[in-house]
């Protein structure tokens, strides 16, 4: 699904308000508001939507308009304006459902006493700084501490750069109208948006075609399951998907084991683990299912040897973790990358020696994966800036041409013509070894033909989500090995839920007798 600037929300708006009427729409939005109050309000106190004079408040209106709940519902705004056809709808329906209207400066003990507040303020058409009417409603909402569901976005954050203003509100949840808004998902408006929700109103993505810039999409779950690869009925170990781990030294025998882990769980039916003899026992004593190969790495030309001969029995490649950085190591990476025509996904060391040659990879089928410092350096453009990394990494594909997974709480995938943002992000994989597994992952789905950008993109969304069933079932203390076990659960997916509303960063309501992560 398409995560849109404000320019491409307005274009994507206004064919949808041609086709469909924005009546219509403002009521199905409104109907899917609704439907998630009870999921974030607390108590029995009133349900306070504080609507903006534009149609980010006739959303907040006609939500209240749909509310069956019993608990009161109160409108901040002014009256006297009237605002479109679909705002002035909104407004007459909620008035005869018996809605109350408090004008605007709000009562601090209604919005503290609140079970939830609405914020329907301002919407995909902010700008920073807030005006002096929109931050007064702003910092009265935040000195309230009453759970927010943000409309759109939270009032106070850039649409489209995910920049945070002086006054913002902090949302527990957001529900993205149409389509989901670029700023939600970047730091660090991030971290203010909570829960992401989206409803699509029937909003097409082609609508924006041509408008402001490069593509960014978002993988939803149904998506998600879409990509993931079914084995087949007559499928044999090497078919189901073989890839070859290239990981670990003497030093650092437990990023291969976790590699492995990972490749295996992610479904691949056959792990071949390429290791230096130092770090055989170590191996062997963790990995059963997998088969460990050795090579002696003060031989780099030898070892180069051993490893492109396994390859004419695997499907894919994945190289990084725990190698060293020595000069023999150079050699064995890039003399296994450039050796090979399979599909590979670098990690960790295989980093610092590639960046030597970018030049040779141009056009390869690779997937490089570097959190921001290793980014910082194989870019060559130094430390990423707040606020920069979207457009950092898009400028290192548009030069080098390879697909780039870059980490982070929303993780970029970025391949030429397309970045992808990860929703499922959790601070769970924020431990040692986490990186490894993904690796292990996006290796199994390029081992079983997935495309390195589709490789990339559903490996993040699948790493993602079995974090945070992690966190869940564990609440502290998430290890790598747990990410790994919970792969296969957390791929567990039903893509026919809620076509008209999904959890964008999940995939799961518990009032539904869903699993919520």
């Amino acid at each position: 699904m398409r995560v849109v600037t404000a320019a491409q929300m307005r274009a994507i708006d206004a064919a949808a308000v041609a086709r469909d009427g924005e009546v219509a729409l403002m009521r199905a939005a409104g109907d899917a508001i609704a439907e998630l109050i009870d999921d974030y309000a607390r108590g029995e106190g009133a349900v306070v939507a504080v609507a903006g004079n534009g149609n980010n408040g006739g959303d907040a209106y006609a939500a209240l308009a749909a509310y069956a709940g019993t608990r009161e519902c109160i409108v901040y705004g002014d009256p006297d304006v009237h605002g479109s056809p679909a705002r002035n709808d909104a407004r007459e329906r909620a008035l005869v459902a018996g809605v109350e209207e408090r004008p605007f400066p709000p009562d601090p003990a209604v919005l503290r006493d609140a079970a939830l507040v609405l914020d329907g303020i301002l919407g995909a058409n902010a700008r920073l700084p807030l005006d002096a009417r929109s931050a007064a409603l702003v910092d009265a909402i935040v000195a309230s501490g009453a759970p927010v569901l943000a409309l759109d976005l939270p009032t106070g954050i850039e649409p489209t750069t995910g920049a945070v203003g002086d006054a913002a509100v902090h949302a527990v949840a957001t529900i993205m109208l149409g389509r989901p808004k670029l700023g939600c998902l970047l730091e660090a408006a991030r971290a203010a948006s909570g829960e992401l929700w989206c409803a699509p109103l029937g909003m097409r993505d082609a609508d924006a075609d041509g408008i402001d810039g490069p593509r960014s999409d978002v993988l939803t779950a149904a998506e998600f399951t879409a990509l993931l690869p079914v084995r087949g009925a007559d499928a044999d170990k090497r078919s189901a998907g073989a890839p070859l781990i290239v990981a670990g030294s003497t030093q650092f025998p437990g990023a291969a084991v976790l590699c492995a882990m990972g490749a295996a769980r992610a479904g691949a039916g056959y792990v071949t683990v390429a290791a230096p003899e130092g770090a055989a026992a170590a191996l062997r004593a963790h990995l059963i299912e997998q088969v460990v190969v050795t090579y002696d790495e003060r031989d780099p030309e030898n070892a180069v040897r051993t490893i492109l001969d396994l390859t004419n029995r695997c499907t894919s490649v994945g190289i990084g973790p725990g190698l060293g950085l020595s000069d023999a190591w150079t050699t064995i990476v890039n003399g296994v990358l450039t050796g090979t025509d399979l599909p590979v996904v670098a990690d960790a060391s295989a980093l610092y020696h590639l960046a030597k040659r970018l030049g040779d990879y141009r056009g390869k089928p690779l997937v490089i994966t570097p959190h921001e410092g290793e980014f910082a350096r194989i870019s060559g453009k130094g430390t990423v800036a707040p606020g920069t990394r979207l457009a950092r990494v898009r400028a290192f594909v548009d030069e080098h041409g390879i697909t780039t997974l870059l980490k982070g709480q929303t993780t970029l995938v970025a391949a030429p013509g397309v970045t992808h943002l990860n929703p499922t992000g959790t601070n769970a994989l924020a431990t040692a070894g986490t990186g490894d597994v993904l690796t292990g992952v996006i290796a199994t789905l390029l081992a079983q033909g997935l495309a390195p950008v589709d490789a990339a993109r559903a490996g993040a969304y699948w790493h993602g989500l079995a974090g945070r069933l992690a966190l869940k079932e564990r609440r502290r203390g998430v290890i790598a090995r747990d990410v790994a076990a919970l792969l296969g659960p957390a791929s567990i997916v039903d893509p026919g839920i809620d076509a008209h509303l999904f959890r964008l960063d999940g995939y799961a309501r518990s009032a539904r007798g869903e699993q919520r992560l």
